[in-house]
């Protein structure tokens, strides 16, 4: 196991970058703890895949460096780095038995064949894959070549981090959520080095200690789910996080504070510096409260839709001149038309040029 850091480390595939935009992965300092479970979540093109290339070795940076703990492996080719990469589809033997396949690159390290078959059999079950030893790999679904695939890296002792490639897209849905729960419990049994890239939050979220949220090349955050969910510290973090995601709406400033445009409610003016930029009020759909009657700090709104989605209602209201979503409890007792919208302060949050300040 290792802790990899990455030191200015940034890529670009034109010669001579000179802006940002010329950067596939802008520069960045981080480092992945040893033992560590972390995923890479971003849309397709943010440079998840770029970055997870450059730590396996497949590709080289053109700025920076990558330390696996004090050693420098910029420039070692994947072999050298002592790493394990699961792929996007699954890669296996096809001619070779389960059994066979996991035990390959124990062989291949010339590996006694007691301790091959002590870690095949104690990895297959692991993995739930006992009774397809003797089976050949060519027989199995998309799903088990998979496991193969994780457990090639498993079965290596000596390995110092396992890499996956949105490793479950050819999986059906169910199965998706069976394979994350393994993994679940590979890494608490093994705690090998973890690094796991998707575009699927939902993967991200139950399968990492720590996500790093990518947009354009960059990071935008890194933290547990509770922290993304909680304080997204970009507006980015807040809108891709989240089913929907976080409500943003634009505030102005008048003589007594930052309005909502189009209501009366206002937020005290001294939470932002005079002459900022541009200022959002950020608030997730689970927060918001939307009742049928007024109350004390409730703000009119317009319910336009409200749809049954089995275990909560899903409310669309005009909010002044924004338009908000609310997630509620499926019975809440409210219809199309006027309503009232509470904003709890505690999950109130506010952005100064899609920047997190309050």
């Amino acid at each position: 196991m290792a802790e990899i850091t990455l030191a200015g480390l940034g890529h670009a595939y034109r010669l001579d970058p000179r802006q940002p935009s010329d950067f596939a992965l802008q520069p960045m300092d981080f480092a992945f703890a040893d033992g560590g479970a972390y995923a890479l979540l971003g849309p397709s093109g943010c440079g998840k895949t770029t970055l997870l290339n450059i730590m396996s070795g497949l590709l080289r940076p053109s700025h920076g460096r990558v330390r696996f703990d004090e050693h420098d492996v910029t420039a070692k080719s994947p072999g050298e780095r002592n790493i394990a990469q699961v792929f996007q589809f699954p890669v296996v033997y096809d001619t070779m038995s389960v059994f066979d396949n996991l035990a390959f690159p124990l062989r291949n390290r010339g590996v006694a064949e007691p301790e091959v078959r002590q870690k095949v059999e104690e990895v297959a079950a692991m993995l739930e894959l006992g009774p397809d030893l003797r089976r050949p790999a060519r027989r199995l679904g998309a799903d088990a070549k998979q496991k193969i695939s994780l457990g090639r890296g498993l079965v290596r002792a000596d390995v110092a981090a396992i890499l996956f490639d949105e490793p479950l897209t050819v999986i059906d849905p169910h199965l998706k959520w069976l394979l994350r729960r393994k993994l679940k419990q590979v890494h608490e049994r093994y705690r090998r080095t973890l690094v796991y890239v998707t575009h699927d939050q939902n993967e991200a979220l139950t399968f990492a200690e720590k996500i790093v949220v990518m947009h354009a090349g960059r990071v935008m955050q890194v933290g547990t789910p509770q922290e993304l969910f909680e304080r997204p510290e970009h507006r980015f973090v807040g809108w891709f996080i989240g089913s929907p995601g976080m409500n943003f709406v634009p505030l102005e400033r008048d003589g007594h504070g930052l309005r909502i445009p189009g209501t009366d409610h206002v937020l005290p003016d001294g939470l932002v510096g005079p002459g900022a930029g541009r200022i959002e009020l950020g608030i997730r759909p689970e927060h918001l409260r939307i009742t049928a009657g007024p109350s004390a700090d409730g703000v009119p709104v317009a319910v336009e839709r409200v749809e049954d989605l089995g275990n909560y209602a899903l409310v669309t209201a005009k909010l002044g001149s924004a338009t908000v979503m609310a997630k509620l409890s499926e019975d809440a007792p409210v219809m199309p038309g006027q309503a009232f919208l509470r904003l709890p302060p505690a999950w109130t949050r506010l952005y100064l040029d899609d920047r997190l300040i309050h």
